[in-house]
């Protein structure tokens, strides 16, 4: 990839290299500095120096980093930033966007180092005030966010996850607590019991602990109703939005407006209604029956959804990704069978492996259920979910979330949880 900084060229490939331009050495390209010299590049710079190279004293960097919520934290605090006035930039697993039009679609969650400046660049181009940016375990341990100066760094939570990466909790919870370790200022869930962080420069918030921004109350009528303590003032906020899980992101959102704008809260308070949440996070796409899809697709993750539907009979229908960590196929089967009346186990992404044995890791970790069905087409699992379906049922699809495409060996052939919903409502 090449950017174009004060007129001068930096690439990170060394197929691009020249005379007249700059390589920069990433842990990813560090085997081809020789192949860059070789095209006549001479000067050669690390990607943690790139700051000293890119003015960006007019932007304010915003990284969110955790296992669940990073998305729809994210895009709060986008939207927030937005009715309050700013001019801002978004970029995760949804995309790149700036001022609410998208630029790019889909990508990685966090790009190589170019790909980050390319896209402050273009911020800062735009004139925005802030970058809000998604910060995943893969990045902080492949050193993709070297160089970058951070105004507020967020931690959501750290759960099980991508353990086919990390290969064990500990090493994946130690790369998450590393982004936390400096003097930036930061923005810490104080209920999450994995979090080790630098208490310097540090606030945080909280349903159960003391914390800087600590929810009082809360309640599920109609919407969500939050009212939250700063400093013994008490403020509060309502959303569209379900789940405590969202409660918990939407207290992030708002803790790191204040931190970053110093508006007074009611009136980052007023704005939080106009955030109607993250296609394919906890979107309801039919109300009777309800109908939910979510992105779920970790043991914790489907417990806080789950969780949030203890009034109603649950109709679970989920499946696992292939080639991805397989310890965590029966405890998801576990936390479904907690707390669902119907479970209907089905394909995830099973990619190269073959989508029955996925099925078997799942049920490994449902006993003695009173309803358990497997139905290893998507399309018909949602139908027979569908059709089970009453005025006391919720049907939560999970997994997929917002995806349009399902991987099966390679290939990713068109599919969308939404559209086959709208197909048999």
């Amino acid at each position: 990839m090449q950017i174009i900084i004060n007129n001068k060229t930096y690439t990170d490939n060394s197929n691009e290299a020249n005379e007249n331009s700059v390589f920069v050495v990433s842990k990813q390209n560090e085997k081809f500095v020789d192949a860059a010299k070789s095209k006549g590049c001479t000067e050669i710079i690390q990607a943690k120096d790139l700051d000293q190279h890119f003015d960006m004293s007019s932007i304010k960097v915003i990284g969110i980093t955790g296992t669940n919520g990073k998305t729809t934290t994210a895009a709060a605090i986008y939207s927030f930033l937005l009715d309050l006035g700013y001019k801002v930039a978004l970029q995760g697993t949804r995309g790149f966007f700036i001022n609410d039009e998208r630029i790019e679609e889909y990508s990685l969650t966090t790009p190589v180092q170019l790909g980050n400046f390319a896209h402050i660049q273009k911020a800062i181009e735009n004139e925005c005030d802030f970058f809000v940016m998604e910060v995943s375990s893969h990045a902080i341990e492949q050193k993709r966010i070297e160089g970058i100066k951070f105004e507020l760094k967020i931690h959501t939570n750290i759960t099980r996850d991508h353990l086919d990466y990390h290969k064990t909790i500990e090493e994946y919870i130690n790369v998450k607590n590393s982004f936390l370790r400096d003097d930036t200022k930061k923005l810490i869930n104080k209920d999450d019991k994995n979090v080790r962080f630098n208490t310097k420069n540090t606030l945080a918030y909280s349903l159960d602990d003391p914390s800087t921004y600590k929810v009082a109350a809360y309640s599920f009528k109609n919407g969500m109703h939050v009212m939250f303590s700063h400093f013994g003032k008490m403020h509060s906020f309502s959303s569209t939005m379900m789940g405590i899980f969202n409660v918990y992101n939407l207290m992030a959102a708002v803790g790191a407006v204040h931190m970053l704008t110093n508006k007074d809260l009611d009136e980052i308070c007023e704005v939080v209604e106009n955030f109607a949440g993250v296609s394919g996070r906890m979107e309801t796409i039919h109300a009777d029956p309800l109908i939910i899809v979510d992105f779920a697709h970790t043991p914790d993750g489907m417990k806080e959804v789950l969780q949030s539907f203890n009034e109603r009979d649950i109709i679970c229908v989920f499946g696992a990704g292939g080639d991805r960590d397989q310890d965590k196929r029966p405890l998801m089967g576990s936390i479904a069978a907690s707390y669902s009346k119907h479970i209907i186990v089905t394909s995830d992404n099973p990619r190269f492996e073959d989508p029955d044995l996925i099925v078997e890791d799942i049920l490994k970790g449902i006993k003695n259920h009173q309803s358990v069905k497997v139905d290893i087409n998507r399309k018909a699992a949602i139908k027979m979910a569908i059709d089970m379906a009453d005025k006391d049922s919720v049907v939560l699809i999970l997994g997929k979330g917002d995806e349009s495409t399902q991987t099966i060996y390679d290939k990713k052939i068109p599919f969308s949880d939404k559209e086959e919903i709208l197909k048999h409502i």
